[in-house]
């Protein structure tokens, strides 16, 4: 399925950080927006009530136009921060919910009426954990939470962060200097519609159909990308074949498809060594994330700040 709308460029390595570059095989049909665009043009995203509700958020789309809202997308604001469970399709001239998870842990107060998105989105491992927690029902309320808040928690215990509200986007804010500097090395290639992320042996592929919203999306997935680099710089880098193996094993992933939470379908992807997930409209592929599942050998732990390069 994957293979068959994407392929492989050169990969790009930098201390250990390894980028494979995606690009199309077929000309894109469906036409939507980016959460970026369409929050200018006047997509109101809101608490769904003025007591709000943890798990699920309010999308009012107004424009002429679908709205992609990409799976780990970080929205601000509001009571607290949330993040996109999955990928959503928001249709022209439609209002919905939409399924979250909370990722600022200490706070439950008014910040402001509308949510803003994040200059992120979230890291690979709380969207590969968000990901396996969401196979057999992606779509309810509340069921990754734990996973969520446990991956924030660990990630900034790790990276030595303290946050008043336990906000994932203060680990961010905190390495945001160690981030530019990184992403310098891994800019877009035009006409690319997507990319794999390589730690060693843990590979993270993220891709949309249109090589436009890819543009508008790669800055966000880079930081999250980089934050998680961050942890493990400098070691040996992942391999052509290695990359080709994984990018194979989500190409042959059993798939699952359900009624999306907007437009289309949502499909779970689940092979050997590889978790995953995206969306399909009329049987275009629309976005697909995928990562290495805890069947795959995990990698090192952050090594501790003396021993940090930036």
């Amino acid at each position: 399925m994957l293979l068959e709308t994407i392929q492989l460029g050169e990969p790009v390595e930098h201390r250990g950080i390894v980028v494979t570059p995606l690009f199309p095989r077929r000309n894109p049909v469906a036409a939507y927006l980016t959460l970026d665009e369409a929050l200018v043009a006047g997509l109101r995203v809101t608490e769904t009530s003025r007591s709000g509700s943890v798990p699920e958020l309010a999308v009012e789309n107004r424009l002429e136009a679908d709205v992609l809202l990409y799976d780990g997308e970080e929205l601000v604001g509001a009571k607290q921060n949330r993040i996109l469970n999955v990928t959503v399709l928001v249709g022209a001239k439609s209002t919905l919910p939409i399924p979250v998870s909370c990722v600022e842990e200490g706070r439950w107060a008014w910040r402001t009426e509308r949510f803003q998105a994040a200059l992120h989105i979230s890291h690979t491992e709380l969207r590969r954990r968000k990901a396996e927690r969401l196979q057999a029902a992606p779509l309810a309320r509340g069921a990754a939470q734990a996973d969520v808040w446990d991956e924030v928690r660990s990630k900034a215990a790790r990276m030595g962060v303290t946050s008043e509200t336990g906000a994932n986007a203060d680990t961010y804010r905190h390495f945001s200097r160690d981030i530019r500097v990184l992403e310098r090395a891994f800019p877009a290639d035009d006409g690319q519609c997507g990319a794999v992320l390589s730690l060693g042996d843990r590979h993270c592929l993220d891709a949309v159909s249109r090589p436009g919203a890819f543009a508008r999306l790669w800055p966000k997935l880079r930081s999250g990308y980089l934050l998680d680099a961050l942890e493990l710089l400098d070691r040996d880098p992942a391999t052509t074949a290695g990359v080709e193996r994984f990018v194979a094993a989500v190409n042959g992933a059993l798939m699952a498809r359900e009624p999306s939470a907007g437009r289309g379908e949502d499909l779970r992807l689940r092979g050997t060594g590889v978790v995953g997930g995206g969306l399909e409209l009329d049987g275009e592929l629309l976005q697909v994330s995928a990562f290495t599942s805890d069947g795959g050998a995990r990698s090192g732990r952050i090594a501790r700040p003396s021993r940090r390069h930036a």
